[in-house]
């Protein structure tokens, strides 16, 4: 008997720094390469890569116009306590529903390696078929919360694209 699970839809991760220095070429932006790397090194596929400054609008239109091309929306930037930091208001304007559970391990995380990541305000949620998650700015964090994310995503992807099947579900019956 044949195994009835779906195959897995590939996994497509768009990247955006949000930094008013960089957008500006103030600054070098080193999270995105960073997040760039990681994705790369966990045999997922980049289709973009943006940087854009703190503004609310541009931001929420990128998660947006994104979402229709990738299925793992990546934004490193503006979580934190900051006047300038938008990133959670301009995804929760996109989202469709959160998904708490993410952004509560990836604080739980940050927080094995500093207590500042407690001030983080990360959001994660979908829009349509997308996952969107917020990291933060720091090229560390965004190590140490890739490390702790990466493990769901294909699972994640499977389910946003209709493969509910439980591992159970998905054996054939003689190995049940």
């Amino acid at each position: 008997m044949s195994n009835s699970r779906a195959a897995q839809p590939p996994i497509r991760v768009a990247i955006l720094t949000v930094s008013d220095s960089a957008a500006q070429g103030h600054a070098e932006d080193i999270s995105g390469p960073v997040l760039k790397e990681l994705v790369d090194g966990a045999g997922m596929q980049v289709v973009q890569i943006s940087i854009l400054p703190d503004k609310q609008e541009q931001i929420s239109a990128w998660l947006h116009r994104t979402a229709e091309a990738a299925n793992i929306l990546l934004t490193c930037g503006g979580t934190g306590l900051g006047p300038r930091d938008v990133t959670p208001e301009a995804t929760k304007q996109v989202l469709d529903y959160e998904v708490p559970g993410i952004a509560e391990a990836l604080r739980a995380a940050g927080l094995e390696h500093t207590p500042h990541a407690m001030l983080s305000r990360a959001v994660a949620g979908v829009i349509g078929e997308a996952l969107v998650i917020n990291l933060p700015g720091s090229p560390a964090a965004v190590r140490q919360q890739f490390e702790v994310l990466h493990p769901v995503l294909p699972h994640a992807v499977a389910l946003l694209h209709g493969d509910t099947a439980h591992d159970d579900e998905r054996k054939p019956p003689d190995e049940c």
